[in-house]
């Protein structure tokens, strides 16, 4: 049986992507079947895989929207899927902004994306899905489709500070949409622990979260590395194996398996 995460975040520069990529990485070289699924119009996942001119493709994940909200049928997965070392990808592309204007007057507006997924959803292990830094219909459809939400943070006060709109917003999804909805938990990214910043934000979340949303024990520290493997659309696993980031994602992937399903944070509202 699949569990389909979401990466979301309402605040850009969080890691989003980079903590998508290379979770997707580190579970594939555990042996699950992992897909990814981009579904930010940047299409900056896609572009993580070396996946180029995505808006040359023939099927993006787009063309599969507008097929479920037009009531056509999807196409056969080998022509939507593709596959990077061994990880399977719907890639996104820019046309992937016209979709919320479609989605307005689509019926079952909120559960497109859900159609998609459970046509394919028991060939894989995990299904990641790197949304878009927004709130709107697009980020909808992902958290009504998604069995939980991993939301990274920097330790920034703004990056904080944004939390609080999108607890709201998943709480808002999970008593009106998608009742199963819960917290795989919050993730700090780019942290440096040299500065008393990065150390007081940390705390902060802990202490306004941590009651009742799991706030990672690792973190993932700022590394430039990070950037250069996805700048040659690579994975910093892959990249530079020894590197303090790439060991800091296998030691958050070992704990994000090691989080039992009776232990996981049960969407309650607290705030």
């Amino acid at each position: 049986m699949s569990r389909i995460i979401a990466i979301a975040s309402q605040k850009g520069g969080t890691s989003k992507t980079t903590t998508c990529r290379n979770l997707a990485t580190v579970l594939k070289e555990k042996g699950y079947k992992v897909l990814v699924i981009d579904s930010d119009n940047q299409a900056n996942l896609t572009d993580c895989f070396g996946i180029e001119k995505p808006e040359q493709l023939e099927v993006t994940l787009y063309d599969l929207m507008e097929k479920v909200i037009m009531e056509e049928d999807l196409p056969k997965k080998e022509e939507y899927i593709i596959t990077k070392e061994e990880i399977d990808i719907i890639p996104a592309s820019i046309k992937l902004s016209d979709i919320e204007i479609k989605l307005v007057s689509a019926m079952s507006r909120e559960y497109i994306l859900r159609t998609i997924i459970d046509e394919i959803k028991d060939d894989y292990d995990y299904i990641l899905i790197d949304s878009m830094p927004s709130l709107g219909l697009m980020t909808l459809n992902v958290l009504s489709a998604c069995d939980s939400v991993l939301i990274p943070a920097t330790a920034e006060y703004l990056s904080a500070k944004g939390l609080e709109l999108l607890l709201k917003t998943i709480f808002k999804i999970k008593k009106r949409i998608n009742k199963n909805i819960e917290f795989e938990g919050i993730l700090l990214t780019m942290f440096e622990s040299r500065t008393n910043l990065s150390k007081d934000i940390l705390n902060m979340i802990k202490n306004s979260y941590g009651d009742y949303i799991r706030v990672f024990e690792t973190v993932i520290p700022r590394s430039v590395k990070v950037g250069e493997a996805n700048a040659k659309s690579k994975s910093i696993i892959e990249y530079m194996p020894n590197n303090k980031a790439a060991i800091a994602y296998n030691n958050f992937t070992d704990e994000l398996l090691n989080y039992s399903d009776e232990d996981s944070s049960q969407i309650k509202e607290v705030i």
